[in-house]
């Protein structure tokens, strides 16, 4: 290395964007991934014992997996090189392999590769690094944004250990939003005395959207972008708001609006208002409330108030849920706003309230036991018990044959009206034809 390339670091090391500068530098700075990271956990106790074999880090952006490789290089005896999968190639690896070879010979010394966007490696060059991986020249650390499961190489991913990094929660990216603005060595207090209001922090914190370089981006453009007064930089709301490109709504999700809004939208889609539903969806997404809450709610929606007056609603509900897990913000807002419309517009029925119906009579009625032709005969002794003796089997009547089925107490009780809209109403119909029953 000469002095243009020590000039050259020294110049990128000090004007390195805040995010980069403010990169933990132990596991105790370490914020978030407390399920995989927690003191006793599997890949906590490898990083401080020094005993890695190969990983796969994944995870959305700004979750912290490049700073985590980078705590491992800080923790290990073991050589560490990096290597960026979008601009690296096959000769990049096999450059590596051979010094780790040759540290290996000579002194022993384990080599750890750690490739960044692992999965933008096509399949020759990801089966290139798999002989190496396999006798242990060198112990892989991969890091990608995209499920392994489907982006890398099989035989790779049976090699590791794979371990998914979460979005971190607003609580965390505020308490490194805190501890960049006071850092006068690395973070922004360099610059002098950075104050950031409570609504500032919160709001950078929600809009993050779980990605702690979008909220630490903000934060230094807003030093950068706000005159000092008396020496002391304040962030206020407005400029956060204009900082992360995002007008701040009246949104708390800790108050009573939270409460307001998820109401109008539950109402909305009550009401068959797709409109005002996906207005109330937006706002919600906008305001960087957890899609799963939202989810969560339209599942218990579809039975509440479609039910099976639209059995789909319930399939669709789910799908989404499963959309937010599997796709996540922003690409699952898509599915989100098909299921709230579709909800909104499906015949609606409440009868699947019945069950509080039975329940109030299981908690307040002396009920015997059950009818004994309903009860179990498959085990040994219970011919000579009569048990289930006279059970009548539907399908040897053509698919119903009338019998008692409630306890004697409960006999025409009636816990499921199907109602007249949808595909209950052939439910209904259907019924009434069985049993008479309206």
């Amino acid at each position: 290395m000469d002095l243009f390339d020590i000039n050259r670091e020294e110049t990128l090391r000090r004007e390195a964007p805040l995010a980069q500068r403010m990169r933990a530098r132990t596991l105790d700075e370490f914020m978030g991934q407390e399920h995989i990271l927690s003191k006793g956990a599997l890949l906590y106790r490898a990083i401080k014992a020094d005993r890695l074999s190969c990983l796969i880090l994944h995870g959305p952006p700004g979750t912290g997996k490049t700073t985590l490789a980078q705590i491992i290089a800080n923790n290990t005896k073991c050589g560490f090189t990096r290597l960026n999968a979008t601009n690296a190639g096959t000769a990049d690896v096999r450059a590596v392999v051979a010094g780790a070879r040759d540290a290996l010979g000579a002194s022993g010394r384990r080599s750890i590769l750690f490739i960044d966007e692992i999965h933008r490696f096509n399949k020759a060059q990801q089966d290139a690094l798999l002989p190496f991986v396999e006798d242990g020249t060198v112990i892989l650390i991969g890091a990608t944004t995209e499920n392994p499961y489907f982006e890398v190489n099989r035989a790779l991913v049976s090699r590791s250990l794979v371990f998914e990094l979460k979005p971190l929660s607003a609580g965390d990216i505020k308490t490194l939003l805190l501890r960049a603005a006071a850092d006068r060595e690395r973070g922004a207090g360099r610059v002098g005395e950075v104050a950031v209001s409570e609504e500032a922090a919160d709001f950078m914190a929600d809009m993050a959207g779980g990605d702690a370089r979008r909220a630490l981006n903000a934060l230094e453009l807003a030093v950068l972008t706000t005159e000092p007064d008396g020496g002391r930089t304040l962030i206020t709301l407005e400029t956060a708001a204009a900082c992360m490109q995002k007008r701040p709504v009246n949104y708390d999700k800790s108050g009573d609006n939270h409460y307001d809004i998820i109401s109008a939208f539950i109402k909305s889609l009550r009401g068959s208002d797709p409109d005002a539903a996906l207005y109330y969806l937006a706002r919600m997404l906008y305001a960087g409330e957890d899609p799963k809450f939202i989810a969560r709610r339209m599942i218990i929606f579809a039975s509440e108030d479609v039910g099976n007056a639209d059995p789909h609603a319930l399939l669709l509900a789910v799908a989404a849920m499963q959309a937010v897990e599997y796709a996540g913000l922003p690409e699952c807002r898509i599915n989100m706003s098909q299921a709230a419309a579709y909800l909104a517009c499906a015949p609606k029925s409440n009868s699947a309230l019945g069950i509080f119906k039975a329940e109030a009579d299981v908690r307040g009625e002396q009920i015997g036991g059950v009818p004994p032709h309903l009860r179990d005969a498959h085990y040994s002794g219970a011919a000579e018990l009569e048990r289930g003796q006279g059970y009548k089997y539907p399908h040897d009547y053509g698919g119903y044959v009338e019998q008692q089925y409630l306890p004697d107490e409960l006999l025409g009780r009636i816990y499921y009206a199907p109602s007249d809209n949808g595909v209950e109403k052939r439910i209904k119909e259907h019924m009434r034809r069985l049993k008479g029953r309206d």
